[in-house]
């Protein structure tokens, strides 16, 4: 049988007997995957349709058992190596181009103990069905704020959401994992076993190895919560935005809301003539009692003269999943992002001045306020270290056709450009492009050393390289 070229993780080509491949696609209680094969072309489709990679072989893992074989294959042949999850990275590194790509979209197992306040994913879930699985028990963890974003990438760069400022990060909420490292070995990694990967595991990405399964802790929320979005013309950003700074500094931790700037969506309680106008939406979730979040809200109505407003009690999951038409798969997204300490009216201006010129329709700026309980963490609790931001800044430049292309880089690049002066240096490695590399050791901050000699121990050839690098080499 012939060999086939599939690409090394050190660049080039490497000759791959036929055979081994045939070995290899017999073990798997999955599937093995190669051009051509029926649902290849699904697998190797993720979120930013910027991203059009085609690898050799695609390992559709039913089991841990699978993705432990298709690691020590990739290991053995020295291939360049992707893990898929969700698939909606903007990075895109949950593809590669002619190498071994492992899928664990069809691991979907969620399992709940309430009794515990316990949840276990498998690397394959999603935000949603996590929460359809943890609210049927009026019990939620701190997750991110679109349905369709897979638990395993959110988790592994930190994670946060409209829980957060109450329950800290997702990955504060992690008790276990388990983890296939690049040896091909499966470890659970927790507080009291290798605790030193489980340190390195919350925050550090897919640098230390491949999580099968996630144990969280989960706390009583719903399934109701007070939450929704107030939409202000955007000749009165500046007011509504100076106000939500005060507003924001006080606050209390089970209050979280969120500043958007964009063009109105046609959403159903705004007026037809408003759609597509430039607006600021202050999203609000309340992760309390309802009487009490409608005393917090109200302050929120007096900001300005409201295009319209849908707060009120609402189901948890049905908020979770209330910005996913604004982050449907099949548009090309890139995005720049700051970590933020305060909102100064010269930043606020930026802000202003670039909303009002989106490259298109879709594209926005959101403010995430951050707090509360993420900052209560210390810094080296996990490698997740910016627990100092106050707020995220995400420029979200997204479009439809590859002719935009050009134009929506380029206004989100002058955005974080002008906005840099502005920001702690820090960034939040979730929302950073493939292209930025050089800002990892920004990311991680002072835990990026320990990070390095981490992955000197647990990946020493740095066979998981696509993600935002910590190369052992330091």
């Amino acid at each position: 049988m012939a060999n086939i070229e599939i690409a090394k993780g050190d660049r080039g080509m490497a000759a791959v007997d036929a055979a081994a491949i045939d070995a290899l696609k017999s073990q798997l209680q999955g599937k093995l995957l190669q051009p051509g094969d029926g649902g290849y072309d699904e697998a190797r489709t993720i979120w930013n349709d910027m991203i059009d990679r085609r690898p050799a072989i695609i390992a559709s893992c039913a089991n841990a058992a699978d993705v432990q074989r298709a690691v020590s294959f990739a290991a053995a042949h020295g291939l360049l190596l992707a893990v898929r999850g969700g698939g909606h990275n903007i990075a895109g590194n949950a593809v590669c181009d002619g190498g071994l790509m492992i899928d664990l979209s069809p691991m979907k197992a969620v399992k709940v103990d309430p009794k515990s306040q316990r949840a276990s994913a498998e690397g394959g879930v999603t935000l949603g069905d996590f929460d359809q699985g943890t609210q049927a028990h009026g019990l939620a963890t701190p997750l991110g704020i679109n349905s369709t974003t897979g638990i395993a990438g959110l988790t592994l760069g930190g994670g946060f959401g409209w829980l957060s400022r109450k329950f800290g990060m997702t990955v504060d909420n992690l008790v276990s994992a388990d983890v296939v490292t690049a040896d091909g070995k499966s470890v659970r990694a927790s507080a009291t076993e290798n605790e030193d990967l489980f340190w390195g595991i919350r925050g550090g990405g897919g640098n230390f190895g491949v999580v099968t399964s996630f144990e969280f802790q989960l706390h009583p929320v719903g399934p109701e919560v007070l939450c929704g979005p107030i939409v202000f013309p955007a000749e009165q950003a500046k007011t509504v935005m100076r106000k939500y700074r005060e507003y924001t500094a006080t606050m209390p931790d089970e209050m979280t809301v969120w500043a958007l700037l964009r063009k109105a969506p046609p959403l159903p309680f705004l007026p037809e003539e408003v759609h597509g106008k430039d607006v600021v939406v202050l999203a609000a979730c309340y992760a309390g009692a309802v009487a009490e979040g409608e005393r917090l809200v109200a302050p929120l109505r007096g900001f300005g003269d409201a295009y319209g407003e849908h707060i009120g009690p609402a189901p948890y999951v049905g908020f979770q999943a209330a910005f996913d038409p604004l982050l449907t798969p099949g548009a090309r997204n890139y995005w720049k992002s700051h970590n933020l300490m305060k909102l100064s009216d010269e930043l606020l201006d930026i802000v202003i001045d670039f909303a009002a010129k989106v490259p298109s329709p879709h594209c926005d700026v959101f403010l995430a306020q951050m707090g509360g309980q993420i900052s209560r963490m210390a810094p080296d609790a996990t490698a997740y270290h910016h627990r100092d931001a106050n707020f995220v800044l995400n420029v979200h430049g997204r479009w439809e056709t590859p002719d935009g292309d050009e134009k929506g880089t380029a206004w989100a690049r002058a955005l974080f450009n002008a906005a840099a002066p502005h920001a702690t240096g820090g960034v939040y490695v979730n929302f950073m492009t493939q292209e930025e590399g050089d800002r990892v050791a920004a990311a991680y901050g002072p835990n990026h050393k320990r990070m390095v000699q981490l992955k000197k121990k647990f990946g020493p050839t740095n066979l998981f390289r696509l993600n935002q690098n910590v190369d052992p080499a330091g």
